[in-house]
């Protein structure tokens, strides 16, 4: 357990020490992570690598609970680097702690981003005081408590950094980055879909548990469990078009037929009723009559209060993973 400090004229220090640049292993995997934290969101980046010169970078998101000192935070975007089916990005569950007053540390597990079934095995992490990546977030970390942990500084350079990924010429680039862009003859080609008959027609999936099994899971948020009951209220995001969602809850109906409007539709779930490890899976039973289907979730748990921006269509679903506290 990392104890709290205030220093005048400063940031809590367990603010500044969660954020900053740690380095260590997923398993067999070389990781340096960098975590800016702003509230008690996380973000920053996440290198996999072998080399300085051979690595995949990805964008990352999180939360950190000040109060018992977790960590849980998932690769968001791929931004460098060769990884074109996504199976590699990963979500990982920590503590945070301080077994010596200059040695910080963050211990847990991996698991595969879009499927918790799949573990990458435990996660051994040292903050330290150097980089082998320089990017955005150097000038961040390094002026976080001189005012670069003003929430707007965060939110832009975040934006900065998730941005289109862009192959430009590679004379201009630094070498660790031409080393990462795959060869132009290896980038997939969209190719145009063939055209359907009647035997597609008749093979496309009709009911929600065919739609659910069929398509595509992807990651949109991470939900901890720290209160008996989760609160969750859906909304339409954009413009009321009539879209309509069935969630399931670790593989099972919750509810169909969701219609969603500027009004919440909300649903409660007990921790109780949870596993450790949870998947909600919100699943397009319409586009409406502007796709894809999208909605707003807001979620209550205890005193805090998660949003998040979700979308899914007739080839993904959107996929929320809620995990419990372990008890220490």
């Amino acid at each position: 357990m990392c104890i709290l400090i205030l220093l005048a004229g400063l940031i809590p220090t367990q603010a500044q020490q969660i954020t900053g640049i740690w380095k260590g292993r997923v398993k067999s995997s070389n990781l340096e992570l960098k975590i800016i934290k702003s509230g008690d969101s996380l973000t920053g980046t996440s290198y996999y690598y072998s080399s300085k010169n051979n690595f995949r970078r990805y964008s990352i998101k999180g939360y950190f609970d000040p109060e018992t000192n977790d960590v849980i935070w998932w690769d968001d975007v791929l931004l460098s680097g060769r990884n074109p089916d996504g199976t590699e990005a990963a979500l990982s569950v920590a503590d945070f702690n301080c077994p010596g007053e200059d040695k910080m540390l963050l211990d847990g597990s991996s698991s595969v981003r879009d499927n918790k079934d799949i573990s990458k095995g435990p996660l051994h992490l040292q903050k330290t005081g150097s980089s082998s990546f320089p990017d955005e977030w150097d000038w961040v970390i390094d002026n976080y408590t001189a005012g670069a942990n003003n929430p707007t500084i965060i939110d832009s350079i975040a934006q900065l950094a998730t941005g289109p990924v862009v192959y430009p010429d590679e004379k201009e680039m630094p070498a660790p980055l031409v080393a990462a862009i795959p060869p132009k003859e290896e980038m997939p080609v969209a190719k145009a879909p063939a055209a359907m008959n009647k035997n597609m027609v008749a093979k496309m999936p009709v009911s929600n548990q065919e739609k659910f099994a069929s398509r595509q899971n992807k990651l949109q948020m991470v939900i901890p469990v720290t209160a008996p009951v989760i609160e969750l209220r859906f909304y339409d995001n954009a413009a009321i078009d009539g879209d309509s969602i069935a969630i399931f809850l670790n593989g099972h109906v919750l509810r169909e037929h969701i219609l969603l409007s500027g009004e919440p539709q909300t649903i409660k779930i007990n921790a109780a009723d949870l596993q450790d490890d949870n998947e909600l899976v919100l699943v397009a039973e319409n586009l409406g009559s502007i796709p894809p289907n999208t909605s707003y979730l807001v979620a209550i748990v205890g005193h805090k209060q998660f949003e998040a921006r979700l979308f899914a269509d007739e080839g993904s679903s959107a996929l929320i993973r809620f995990i419990k506290e372990k008890e220490k």
